[in-house]
């Protein structure tokens, strides 16, 4: 089998550099062995606003404008509903000082897109909202456990996919070329996520990786038709479903639920709204985010047909389209990479 690329990984790094590729007409196939579940058990939120400090999250404008046009290219291709645009993100006030400062920073030129300036004070059953809540424009969440099945899918009945563990031992080096047991690719791409770490390639990276932990609530009584922001985030679902998340642990490297995770979800959960609800399920995964907060893109030092698509961290939704193409642009066109994503950055970290 020859093509112009071979991706390892088929979360959202590895999903948005495929689309990307089909766009442009070129011939890949992809590797994965879902041993990394970050993309299927995300939020999927989308949020233009870092909400806890008031300010526009990095190049956000820039991945807003991409981000619509790719997910509805992608709902088209694979038929199916995966852009919940119609369900913003509302940041609860929890005093008149959060009020004033949303109001301040919806004034700056960069932000005033971003935040209403009508506060919401629509009085939500079971939700103490004594001081109402903002609403962040462009704001929403792909359903990525769908995008990651409906695109597998599809990867595999087009013969695209293949379901199995890459051994990093058996890729060679021929003439510019470089050979997978039978796939002969032009490059290779790795996107794996927090699976990086165990790649001989790649793993001079510092992706130390975050655990993230969410419930799967039932509450029949909870009626809300938006992404409550607070201490927590709880996004319908539907048929009296809800998502509430998340966590981070810095430490614990595995993907397994635990008690402690739980029992800090519930407690803040309980601490927002005052119905009864049901865990009806639990999951973990491990965000691929780098200490500097930004991307992972580029070349690696040696091998000049190897590349990486990593570190999209929290916000992998919106950084997951911005990335692939900018990539394909540095792969293909020669366009040089912003210096703050690029993998030079640590160049003295790699070892011959």
């Amino acid at each position: 089998m020859n093509v112009d690329y071979l991706i390892v990984g088929c979360g959202l790094a590895g999903i948005s550099f495929a689309e990307v590729l089909f766009q442009n007409n070129k011939s890949f196939v992809v590797i994965n062995d879902n041993s990394q579940n970050s993309t299927k058990i995300a939020g999927g939120l989308y949020n233009p606003v870092v909400l806890k400090r008031f300010t526009e999250a990095w190049q956000a404008t820039r991945q807003v404008k991409l981000m619509y046009d790719f997910y509805r290219k992608v709902e088209e291709k694979l038929d199916c509903k995966l852009f919940n645009e119609d369900v913003p993100v509302i940041r609860k006030f929890f005093s008149i000082e959060e009020q004033n400062n949303w109001f301040i920073a919806a004034d700056k030129k960069n932000l005033s897109n971003f935040l209403s300036t009508t506060i919401i004070s629509k009085q939500y059953q079971f939700i103490n909202s004594e001081f109402g809540f903002g609403k962040v424009n462009h704001s929403g969440f792909v359903d990525t456990a769908l995008l990651q099945n409906e695109y597998s899918k599809f990867l595999m009945e087009n013969n695209l996919l293949i379901n199995e563990t890459f051994d990093y031992s058996k890729l060679q080096f021929e003439d510019k070329v470089c050979v997978y047991k039978q796939i002969r690719a032009q490059k290779v791409v790795f996107a794996e996520g927090f699976g990086m770490n165990k790649n001989p390639f790649f793993n001079y990276l510092p992706l130390d990786g975050t655990k993230g932990e969410l419930l799967v609530i039932k509450a029949p009584k909870l009626e809300i038709d938006a992404i409550i922001n607070a201490s927590v985030f709880i996004l319908p679902l539907g048929n009296d479903l809800f998502k509430v998340g998340s966590t981070y642990n810095w430490s614990d490297k595995t993907d397994l639920p635990t008690l402690e995770g739980k029992s800090e979800l519930i407690t803040k959960l309980k601490e927002l709204i005052s119905c009864d609800f049901e865990v009806v399920d639990h999951l973990a995964g491990i965000r691929p985010t780098v200490n500097d907060r930004r991307p992972l893109l580029g070349r690696h030092p040696k091998f000049s047909n190897l590349f990486v698509l990593n570190g999209l961290g929290t916000r992998g939704v919106m950084l997951g389209p911005d990335m692939a193409y900018q990539l394909y642009d540095f792969i293909e066109n020669d366009t040089e990479l912003e210096r703050e994503i690029n993998i030079n950055r640590y160049v003295s970290r790699y070892v011959c």
